[in-house]
């Protein structure tokens, strides 16, 4: 945005136009021009005034709107005590409704959110889960559990923030948030290049192969409630795929989730 011009910049900008005499003037020609500087040096400061900030969506939180708080929310803790239980590089599968989308894992990147990928696929948990918040041209959103009770377990099962060491572009893979230290299950693709996540802490773990599925999800009811027509988190989270299969039967899912390298 640009700053608004300081007080001294103002008289400034009008220390010219008090030389002038009009007494001195030779002929109407030159108080025109002079009424025409000061117009445009008039409209020229004005403009500094009016100049906005670029619209931004909002970023892929898990608190979006008037979802509450995971119950008794512990300590971020490290995923996995054993470095070496979850590979420097490994790739998943993701069966979904729209084809297979193939992520390839790097835990340099972000060895917290790698590792609890790792742990979210080993353990089965992304069957059956939804694409609840797919917006074009930014990112595709995923993680809440069909099953009530499985977010519950998991919401209190925050682990630490990683430093942001690759960038937000198209189709790399990264947590969402809802503040330090609170990643848990939800994760997006980017659709496009949002590197501007980078500075706010969104630090991408994989990298999608072949974008041609992502780029099919079914996006037609946009961001999530109450702000958009698409889901709300906090049913999501009490309510589960019932709540999804009767109010957006549209929406695609993975079905299921496998290691393959």
């Amino acid at each position: 945005m640009m700053p608004i011009p300081s007080k001294p910049a103002f008289s400034e900008s009008f220390a010219v136009f008090s030389k002038v005499d009009r007494r001195k003037l030779a002929s109407w020609p030159e108080l025109l021009q002079v009424t025409a500087m000061r117009t445009a040096a008039l409209l020229i400061i004005a403009g500094a005034f009016l100049v906005g900030c670029p619209k931004n969506e909002d970023a892929p939180t898990e608190s979006q709107g008037e979802e509450t708080p995971p119950p008794a929310q512990e300590e971020a803790t490290e995923v996995s005590e054993d470095d070496t239980a979850v590979p420097a590089k490994y790739t998943v599968e993701l069966d979904t409704t729209k084809g297979a989308i193939v992520i390839d894992v790097h835990r340099e990147w972000a060895p917290n959110g790698a590792d609890r990928f790792y742990e979210l696929v080993k353990t089965g948990y992304f069957t059956d889960v939804a694409f609840f918040r797919v917006i074009g041209g930014f990112m595709a959103q995923v993680g809440i559990s069909g099953d009530p009770a499985l977010n519950v377990e998991w919401r209190a099962k925050p682990i630490p923030d990683d430093p942001v060491k690759a960038s937000n572009s198209r189709g790399t893979v990264t947590f969402a948030t809802s503040g330090p230290d609170s990643r848990t299950t939800q994760f997006f693709i980017n659709f496009s290049d949002n590197s501007r996540l980078d500075g706010m802490g969104f630090a991408p773990f994989g990298k999608v192969k072949d974008m041609a599925p992502v780029d099919a999800l079914y996006d037609g009811y946009g961001e999530g409630a109450p702000r958009g027509r698409g889901p709300s988190q906090p049913r999501m989270q009490t309510e589960g795929n019932s709540y999804l299969r009767e109010s957006f039967p549209k929406l695609d899912y993975i079905k299921s989730a496998k290691i393959i390298e």
